[in-house]
């Protein structure tokens, strides 16, 4: 695959919104340059400021990454940047106000950034898609935005979103058109689906594992079509179809099919064996995480009464069981009491050194970004109402 041939269109936005910049007062903000260091981190994987980039986030590990594309066509991992905040609990956002963060394959395009968001700067990320209105599910305006302040959002420090915004910027004036974004309620490994296969939503991540394999086995950008009321991946279909109509024959290159089964049946096997001894799990959060790093921090965010850590738990199969397992899930009050979330504060700060330590080793979490800014901008104390 080969970089996207400059398009007219996208350039002509860019242009319009730096004439407006300087003519009407649009934020200056949204035209701050790429940081030195991460323009130097793109050259170091083999990238550039115009190539297209892909974002990958993952709720459970409150981690979103930016991907930027080589000449070759691949992506690679370019940068991990913790969130601030998101709400809601793991599972997919259903309806209007229900205060969950999407969970699915979406497209960004230059018409969704905004830079007058009064949470500094903001994306859309494009729910619903295809897929979700067939399904029958509402609520929109889902942004990737700053203020540390979430409300159904994936929320970012204003130094966060201001870098984000510059390499997607930078990526549309290169000639990408549309920008996917890849929403996990977790990282898609046989740990986590181990521990999360009695979970309701189990059937559904397995279908976003599809996607996530095709991506970790191709490092290309997955094609993304619906049928059967679920997602497919990089396959064209005989015949006309609707997300909710039976899948036709799928045609799809039998070299990736053969690598991303064998992944598959690789994990798979895993999974089975992790499953004999790793409990199985519901995971519930008084409304939504954070990264570790902003614990320290958690009087500064948007309801911290909110920000005590998730409880794991315990659910069988076995009905007796399982119905003690429901009672406790039930009696769960989604109201934690300040002093209780500043006793989280206290306990956890001192594993935020120790934790963003931890990242250090591993290339996919080679975390600038914690160092360049993880605490939460005065911008944090705007009043939630006003628009995204």
């Amino acid at each position: 695959m080969k970089f996207s041939v400059l398009r007219p269109a996208v350039v002509a936005f860019f242009a319009a919104l730096t004439l407006a910049a300087c003519n009407d007062g649009v934020s200056h903000r949204s035209l701050a340059p790429i940081p030195p260091e991460t323009a130097a981190l793109m050259e170091k994987v083999g990238s550039s400021k115009e190539a297209p980039m892909l974002i990958r986030a993952y709720k459970k590990e409150a981690e979103l990454e930016i991907w930027k594309m080589k000449s070759d066509g691949k992506y690679v991992h370019l940068k991990t940047f913790p969130m601030c905040r998101w709400s809601g609990q793991l599972g997919p956002k259903t309806r209007e106000g229900d205060r969950q963060v999407p969970e699915g394959f979406y497209s960004i395009t230059p018409a969704q950034m905004n830079p007058n968001s009064s949470y500094y700067l903001s994306f859309n990320v494009g729910y619903p898609n295809q897929l979700d209105k067939a399904l029958g599910h509402s609520g929109g305006t889902i942004m990737v935005h700053g203020a540390c302040s979430s409300a159904g959002c994936f929320s970012m420090t204003d130094a966060q979103i201001a870098e984000i915004y510059a390499i997607a910027r930078s990526s549309f004036n290169g000639g990408q058109t549309a920008i996917q974004m890849q929403s996990y309620p977790f990282r898609m490994t046989p740990e986590n689906l181990a521990k999360h296969r009695l979970d309701p939503n189990i059937g559904f991540w397995k279908n976003l594992k599809e996607g996530n394999d095709h991506f970790e086995v191709t490092k290309e950008e997955p094609q993304v079509a619906y049928c059967g009321k679920r997602y497919v991946f990089n396959a064209t279909m005989d015949g006309r179809t609707d997300p909710v109509s039976a899948c036709p024959t799928l045609k799809q290159d039998p070299e990736i099919v053969a690598s991303v089964s064998a992944k598959s049946a690789k994990d798979e096997e895993k999974i089975a064996a992790l499953s004999e001894s790793v409990r199985p799990v519901r995971v519930v959060y008084q409304d939504g995480g954070m990264h570790p790093s902003f614990f320290s921090k958690v009087a500064e965010a948007s309801r911290p009464e909110a920000l005590s850590p998730p409880e794991e738990i315990a659910v069988n199969d076995k009905p007796a069981q399982a119905g003690k397992a429901s009672s406790q899930l039930a009696s769960k009050s989604p109201v934690v009491t300040m002093a209780a979330a500043k006793a989280v504060a206290q306990t956890r700060a001192a594993e935020t050194a120790g934790a963003a330590h931890a990242f250090a080793p591993d290339p996919r979490r080679e975390l600038s970004a914690l160092a360049d800014d993880v605490g939460p901008t005065s911008s944090i104390k705007r009043a939630t109402s006003a628009k995204k």
